[in-house]
């Protein structure tokens, strides 16, 4: 390019401007080398690279270079050249401490990322281990707290498991006697025969029909020990339409059963009421034996659960009873967001300052290199250390009018 502007300017003018600019005559050569290296490469990671962690540096480099050669045509007319020499020393110093923090800023800023995604895969796999034992263990967290909750020490046990059992196992057994009727009915007002539709809630509606068959004991009981005449007589027909229920709806269909059975071994045909009283019969015997070998025993368990009392068979003293928790239904939640709220917040000026420091640092190397030639003084005091360290206001303008933003050397 000089070569070019001195072929424009007359013979005698040539040697004259050559003697005036051989202090940078060799700069654009040099500014293109430094340039191709720093852009140029044979792969595309190779590219990539050198451009992320060479071209800033470089033209960092090429600006401090023309800086530099440009200041020293100034010397003979400044007044303090102790000072601007020293200033110039200092800014090849600054360069190369600002091209090192820009590389350790890279490095520490891809550090950071490596840990940060560490640090966010392990808090997925914990929360995915944690919801995982969640999900296993809440089912016995509840049992634990149903326990606590509703039972005492001396609670039958035994006797309240037999008793959902067996009303569960006669359900089961009284659901495959009734499907085929349920389905007949069932296809006659839908037009539509679903078995495995029905099949679970009929067997639902037997299981409560069945364990209400013995709170209506327990019930008939209570008021027989309290000698309540009332209630016994209430209790005693509530019974007496339960029975006839479970006897023409469910028994009625096990006497249907085994009614080919009997005919065939005896020749007698059972009629109507011979039917119903055979399922009486069947009735009674089942209740009063399942109720005098554990209905009596966990009946009063069952109830007491539906009811959220607690069983026990002495009171417990006020301090040993269980306490429902207490949800914080929106305190925690609002604290919790505006803690991650915080946090986020946090995290992402840490992230601003990674990311801006190393670069901003190398471009306020480069204005202190202008702001020496033409104030003898840096604009800005490297390195930066904080992002509020950039936020400095008038930095450059206070520079511009000669004051200067921190101390500085004197001398002649």
């Amino acid at each position: 390019m000089l070569d070019a502007i001195a072929a424009t300017l007359p013979e005698q003018w040539q040697l004259t401007f050559q003697l005036l600019t051989f202090l940078i005559a060799w700069i654009p050569d040099a500014q293109a080398t430094i340039f191709d290296f720093a852009w140029i490469a044979n792969t595309g990671w190779a590219t990539f690279f050198k451009r992320v962690f060479l071209l800033l540096p470089a033209l960092l480099v090429i600006v401090a270079i023309w800086c530099t050669m440009l200041a020293l045509y100034t010397v003979p007319f400044r007044a303090g050249r102790r000072e601007f020499l020293v200033a110039l020393v200092l800014l090849w110093w600054e360069t190369g401490r600002s091209v090192w923090l820009f590389w350790v800023g890279i490095a520490r800023f891809v550090w950071m990322l490596i840990g940060w995604a560490w640090g966010l895969l392990k808090l997925t796999l914990q929360l995915g281990f944690k919801s995982l034992r969640l999900v296993i263990l809440t089912p016995f967290a509840l049992l634990d707290w149903m326990g606590r909750k509703y039972f005492q020490p001396g609670v039958p046990w035994l006797a309240f498991l037999l008793t959902i059992g067996w009303s569960a196992l006669e359900a089961l057994i009284f659901t495959y006697t009734l499907m085929p009727t349920v389905s007949e009915v069932f296809y006659d007002l839908a037009g539509v025969e679903s078995r495995t539709l029905m099949a679970p809630i009929l067997w639902l509606f037997l299981f409560v029909v069945i364990c209400g068959s013995f709170a209506s004991i327990q019930v008939l009981a209570q008021a027989w020990e309290r000698k309540d005449v009332k209630t016994f007589i209430q209790m005693l027909l509530v019974e007496f339409f339960v029975m006839f229920f479970e006897v023409v709806f469910l028994y009625r269909e096990l006497i249907d059963a085994i009614t080919p059975w009997i005919a065939a071994n005896t020749g007698y045909q059972i009629g109507f009421g011979g039917t119903l009283a055979m399922a009486s019969f069947g009735w009674i015997g089942i209740r009063a034996m399942t109720w005098f070998l554990f209905g009596r025993f966990g009946t009063p368990a069952l109830l007491a659960v539906l009811a959220r009392e607690t069983i026990s068979v002495q009171e417990a003293a006020p301090g040993e009873r269980p306490r429902a928790p207490e949800p914080d239904w929106w305190r925690g939640p609002i604290n919790a967001l505006k803690a991650e709220n915080e946090w986020f917040r946090a995290r992402s000026l840490e992230l601003l300052e990674l990311m801006s420091l190393p670069v901003l640092q190398m471009l306020a190397a480069a204005v202190n290199c202008a702001t020496v030639v033409i104030t003898s003084r840096q604009a800005f005091k490297l390195p930066f250390t904080t992002i509020e360290n950039v936020m400095i206001k008038d930095a450059l303008v206070q520079v511009l009018r000669g004051q200067s933003t921190h101390p500085s050397t004197s001398g002649d």
